[in-house]
């Protein structure tokens, strides 16, 4: 391999949280030659071919993605709130888990995964006599030798840590959904506190035997009270230390509440949707600008942003009109209007070319109800404990609304045939929103 491929530059992106002036609130990512991300590419594909993982892994595989890990997620507490059943949730976070994989780890994780020797040996010289230097305010810095973990903004790490991280938990993973990972963010399941207690041991006594640690302070723990009775009280613990409980957990960039509801995830969207349309205000704003183009930039940018993770949403009729007043306000400021002007939403979304928030909502929703019709009984999407159990009595009182309920209510009320999921291309026409 060219000694060029092997020379890099770190650049520390601070995460937008926390102290500025704190080194761990930096992510770095390394600038690497463009030949030597083509030649991982190649690698990486033909690693593909001859291994594989386990379906508990959603990180970087094809076919799979962070909506299925989050759906699988609310539909097991769905399931378990229709049965009165606690549920108790741990959320691991691995301590720089990128930086801190151990050479001789992954290259025992590719044996074991039987990856031929001439492609280890390759993946062994991307890794020997690396240097990498440090991009400062004042300059670089002088080169220094890197002798673990992966290379940060590489083609090939991703899978590379797939790999790994399969092969260390291999056999204490256990069935979907009761563990699923997504690269290293990992979370585990049970129906009893001791029960998940002992998981997160059992872990942690794993990971740390192979060089990874867990963090002690981000490692949080949600139980879930969906019981009418059976309190279990108590803690969870992390090596002696008191694991962190919260009502609410943001899980791949969805909220999780211990009660099962939306309500948070809702109004966290809502935030995310106004984030992305104070960092481009200027522009929108601007009279100069057509209002055509502003709409674009909305449908692009700024919708998106609100409707992530939307297709698991059960909504209710509080939670379309929060964002739907809220897709109005900045349609009628890109139009430089105000509700004292007058001038209908409907007029207002011609001007901008805007189709309505809710009806968005409804086609995220279908859409992925299409995506699981298509999908294969073995897929993830179809393991049997999400299924609906027959005969269970639910209590008194209102039912709580489901996402089967909500996309029954979407097919009743755009006269949709369910059947018709089968077909790709019909499913798409019959449920596309077009815009104004």
């Amino acid at each position: 391999m060219p000694d060029e491929w092997r020379r890099s530059t770190l650049v520390p992106i601070f995460k937008n949280k926390g102290d500025v002036q704190s080194c761990t609130n930096y992510r770095g990512i390394k600038l690497m030659s463009h030949t030597m991300k083509l030649w991982e590419r190649v690698i990486e594909h033909r690693l593909r071919k001859m291994t594989s993982v386990t379906q508990n892994q959603f990180g970087f595989m094809p076919g799979r993605s962070t909506m299925e890990a989050i759906f699988l997620l609310r539909q097991l507490m769905e399931r378990f709130r229709e049965q009165k059943k606690d549920l108790h949730m741990v959320f691991i976070d691995l301590e720089k888990a990128y930086d801190k994989v151990p050479r001789s780890v992954m290259w025992w994780a590719l044996e074991k995964h039987k990856v031929a020797t001439k492609y280890i040996n390759l993946i062994k010289d991307m890794y020997t006599n690396v240097v990498t230097s440090v991009r400062t305010s004042d300059g670089d810095t002088d080169d220094f030798p890197i002798n673990i973990g992966l290379h940060q903004g590489s083609a090939l790490s991703p899978y590379l840590f797939a790999l790994v991280i399969d092969e260390v938990t291999r056999d204490i993973q256990g069935v979907l959904p009761w563990c699923m990972l997504f690269a290293d963010d990992v979370v585990l399941i049970e129906e009893s506190r001791s029960g998940v207690s002992q998981k997160l041991e059992l872990w942690r006594q794993t990971l740390e035997a192979k060089g990874f640690r867990l963090s002690r302070s981000k490692t949080e723990y949600m139980k879930c009270d969906f019981s009418a009775m059976g309190y279990e009280d108590g803690d969870v613990s992390l090596d002696g230390q008191v694991v962190p409980k919260k009502d609410t957990f943001r899980y791949l960039g969805s909220m999780l509440q211990k009660e099962g509801d939306i309500d948070e995830d809702v109004s966290h969207r809502i935030k995310a949707g106004w984030l992305k349309w104070r960092q481009a205000a200027g522009v929108l704003c601007d009279h100069r600008v057509p209002r055509k183009l502003k709409g674009k930039f909305y449908r692009t940018a700024i919708r998106p942003a609100m409707l992530y993770g939307a297709e698991c949403w059960p909504t209710k009729r509080r939670h379309v009109q929060q964002l739907s007043v809220a897709e109005m306000r900045m349609l009628r400021w890109i139009c430089g209007h105000t509700r004292r002007d007058r001038v209908r939403n409907d007029d207002i979304r011609e001007r901008v070319g805007v189709a309505p928030i809710e009806e968005k909502l409804m086609q995220h929703r279908l859409r992925w109800f299409g995506h699981i019709q298509r999908r294969p009984e073995e897929a993830p999407v179809h393991i049997g404990i999400i299924r609906r159990p027959e005969n269970v009595k639910r209590g008194r009182g209102r039912p709580t609304l489901t996402w089967t309920e909500a996309v029954k209510r979407d097919l009743k009320e755009w006269n949709i045939d369910k059947e018709l999921a089968a077909d790709r291309k019909g499913w798409k026409c019959a449920i596309h929103v077009p815009e104004p």
